[in-house]
């Protein structure tokens, strides 16, 4: 009897399957002074993984072992890419490019995402190949968007919303919001009816209206027209009225579209003291087929977030099309 005294008292403090087969306690995140979860700090999105799947890569989910060799060899690549440049390295060859930034400048991830416990290659999910699933014309549209911005140097209007320093490059602003190169810090600040969020690239700032009203669909405004609402512990944001300026989200090959008329859904949801769980679908009938979605970890970051000195105007605009007036007369 004695025994079996002991053995139900461990059952009832431990689960009736034992210590192995108790259900885990959610976490409970800490409360603002209106009672809502606080979801207040400074969060990163770096990470290897991308909005895209690569095409290093073959599924869209990888074993923890697989995970770990990817992380090996990136270090290995970043170690090598980090060592002094030789100092009797002849010029480069006449005409070729000459580089830009180095891996010093960048900031594009040491490991894959681990998100619901699975080491993920690319943010989407209900796909199985990693990518979007844009309409004939929705593609058409995006090929010739890009094509043009890459090609166009006819004046600063041409060029590219980031290289104009008036949003982040890629979609780093969103929403959604997705990792670029670099500069993939956010800070996160609320109050009862307000949540801002501010990006680190381009120092952009995201109004979020709890519980308002959309305005007018003439009013067009960068990062579009964010909505608010608290549903249990997780803050649902609605986004429409896109400017037509920032349809196109140019970042090398994670380049995407976005047309003005799409309506954007975030989830933000506190599921650790350095986690939070970041989920948006895109409803965009013009550019995609179907509705896509998609799931990232943001992780807490140490320390603030500084300025970005990116303005209107940008020192290298004149450059650019300098050099685009000297090629044109050289031919």
């Amino acid at each position: 009897m004695k025994y079996l005294r002991i053995a139900l008292l461990a059952s009832t403090a431990f689960g009736i399957n034992g210590v192995f087969g108790a259900e885990p306690v959610a976490y409970k995140a800490p409360r603002t002074n209106d009672g809502k979860p606080d979801l207040q700090g400074v969060w990163t999105n770096v990470s290897m993984t991308t909005l895209l799947r690569s095409p290093q890569f073959k599924t869209n989910v990888v074993s923890a072992d697989e995970a770990e060799r990817i992380a090996q060899r990136r270090a290995a690549t970043m170690a090598k890419s980090l060592e002094p440049t030789d100092p009797n390295a002849p010029a480069p060859p006449k005409g070729a490019d000459v580089g830009g930034y180095n891996s010093f400048f960048g900031d594009s991830g040491e490991r894959l995402a681990k998100v619901k416990g699975q080491h993920r290659t690319t943010w989407l999910v209900d796909t199985d190949n990693g990518q979007l699933p844009y309409s004939e014309q929705g593609r058409r549209t995006f090929d010739t968007q890009l094509a043009f911005v890459r090609n166009n140097f006819d004046g600063p209007e041409s060029r590219p919303m980031a290289e104009r320093c008036i949003v982040g490059f890629g979609s780093t602003g969103g929403p959604p919001m997705i990792n670029v190169l670099y500069n993939n810090n956010y800070q996160i600040v609320q109050s009862k009816d307000v949540v801002v969020i501010l990006v680190e690239m381009n120092h952009d700032a995201r109004i979020v209206r709890i519980n308002g009203k959309h305005r007018p669909s003439v009013v067009k405004t960068w990062m579009g027209d964010s909505v608010g609402r608290w549903e249990g512990d997780t803050l649902v944001v609605e986004t429409i009225n896109f400017h037509p300026g920032e349809s196109l989200r140019t970042n090398f090959s994670q380049s995407f579209y976005i047309s003005s008329k799409a309506r954007v859904v975030e989830r933000f949801t506190r599921t650790s003291p350095t986690e939070v769980l970041y989920e948006f679908a895109v409803d965009d009938p013009e550019t995609y087929v179907k509705p896509w979605r998609a799931e990232m970890v943001m992780n807490a970051a140490a320390g603030h977030i500084y300025e970005y000195a990116c303005h209107e105007g940008n020192y290298a605009l004149p450059g650019i099309l300098a050099g685009a007036r000297g090629a044109e007369k050289s031919r």
